[in-house]
């Protein structure tokens, strides 16, 4: 019985920190794992599984935004994600990877 309860306290305490250790935007364009894209979202640089999932995510937030955005303003999703994607390759810290128009990658 004992062993199960040291088994579950073990558990817990493993998990607890995990969100602590979660990959977030700024830690991944910082160190290379993702890049900025022409398209208005990011690509992984990547194929962590972590990387992958935020890119994922990333990209779902962003989606809904332009949608939101492009209903407001009656634009096509498209027009919007590119004129966002300019701003944010624009406002980029240095270092930073985007696409090139030629496809390739580029730091800032």
């Amino acid at each position: 019985m004992k062993l199960r309860h040291l088994g579950l306290v073990y558990a817990v305490f493993t998990l607890l920190p995990a969100p602590a250790y979660a990959l977030d935007l700024q830690q991944a364009r910082a160190s290379g794992l993702v890049a900025e894209k022409l398209d208005g979202y990011v690509a992984a640089r990547s194929d962590a599984a972590d990387v992958q999932a935020l890119v994922t995510e990333i990209n779902a937030k962003r989606k809904e935004e332009y949608n939101r955005i492009s209903k407001e303003n009656n634009q096509s999703v498209d027009v919007v994600a590119k004129l966002a994607a300019g701003q944010i390759i624009n406002g980029l810290a240095p270092g930073v990877y985007y696409q090139t128009p030629e496809g390739g990658w580029k730091k800032r």
